[in-house]
């Protein structure tokens, strides 16, 4: 794949960005370099090999997902003007 001097315009203008002619022309060799870089690595047989989420092989951190308070709501209502039982007052809004 390809991309012509047009092709660079009209993204350029999609993107809002402004692009002069020589910026253009540039940007062309640019993005086929790019494209033809993105069709080398799609020539290669990747079927047998696993996704991996690091160069060294290790397993994920995980926690447990247990729904807690956090302990700390008393922490973070302290510097509230008003509470109550570890909630924040508000002034009523609607009548």
């Amino acid at each position: 794949m390809s991309v012509d001097l047009q092709t660079v315009k009209r993204v350029a203008h999609l993107a809002r960005i402004a692009v002069s002619e020589e910026d253009a022309e540039r940007m062309n060799g640019e993005l086929n370099a790019i494209l033809g870089f993105v069709e080398q690595l799609n020539e290669v047989d990747v079927s047998g090999v696993e996704p991996m989420t690091s160069v060294t092989p290790m397993d994920m951190k995980k926690r447990s997902d247990v729904v807690t308070d956090g302990g700390k709501a008393a922490d973070i209502v302290v510097n509230a003007p008003a509470t109550e039982e570890n909630f924040f007052l508000v002034p009523k809004v609607v009548e």
